[in-house]
Order: C-alpha cells, then sequence, then structure tokens
C-alpha cells in the first residue's frame, strides 16, 4: 500500500507543484501555478479507534471519473469536491500503485492544460 510519504513526494515532484494548507493542518492541498490539482487527508471513517486510510482527490475528465468509479470500489465521487470532476481515491491497496500515479498524473495535466499558454509552455520546458 502506497504511504503518505510516498504520494507526497510524488505529487510534490510535479513541475512547479506546491504544498498549501488553506483548510487546516488535516488537508494536504497540492497546486500547479495556484491551481489545486489534489488533496491528500486522513479518509472519514466510523471507526475512530483505528487509523484510517489516506483519501486522495484528483481532477478528472467526467466520463473517466464515471469508469473509474465503476472499476474500483476505492475510488467515490470526490468528498467535498465537484462530483463530476473530481474523484475520491481510498488508498487501501486495492489500487496498483502505477494506477494511481497516473490518475496523479491525469489530474495534473488536466489543470495544466487549463492555464493561459504562457503557463503551460512553462511548465513543459521544466518538465524537460
Amino acid at each position: 500500500m502506497l504511504s503518505q510519504n510516498h504520494l507526497k513526494a510524488y505529487l510534490l515532484n510535479k513541475p512547479f507543484a506546491v504544498l498549501d494548507f488553506p483548510f487546516g493542518e488535516e488537508v494536504m492541498v497540492f497546486k500547479v501555478k495556484h491551481k489545486m490539482f489534489a488533496t491528500l487527508s486522513r479518509g472519514k471513517g466510523k471507526d475512530t479507534k483505528t487509523e484510517q486510510p489516506w483519501w486522495l482527490n484528483l481532477k478528472c475528465d467526467p466520463d473517466e471519473a464515471l469508469a473509474l468509479r465503476d472499476i474500483f470500489e476505492s475510488i467515490i465521487p470526490g468528498y467535498h469536491m465537484n462530483k463530476r470532476l473530481w474523484n475520491t481515491v481510498i488508498i487501501d491497496g486495492s489500487i496498483p500503485t502505477g494506477e494511481i500515479e497516473r490518475m496523479i498524473d491525469n489530474s495534473f495535466n488536466l489543470v495544466v492544460s487549463n492555464l493561459p499558454k504562457k503557463e503551460q509552455r512553462s511548465i513543459v520546458l521544466k518538465n524537460n
């Protein structure tokens, strides 16, 4: 199962990625050029005695978001997000690491694709 440290490092390894805490210390918000592409926090659960898995919110193409929810039980509509455009990935070991990293890459790329062209070019240049 992916650790919080692995997820955090993978997210921060994206060009111009920064970590912010606009919702308090419990929710890590990852941004590129001031635009959010992921959040990472402890999940919500009924059993407060056991440590809850990490919940990773990622932006997603609306059609792909629905397909992923059908494929993986641990992918749900984005918690506290636009449920059409965001998924919550529950990091419980049921989704392969490569698939989670692919979803992170897609979220990052979706956000970058909506930035002004000048900003997009600076990100592409840094990534090469």
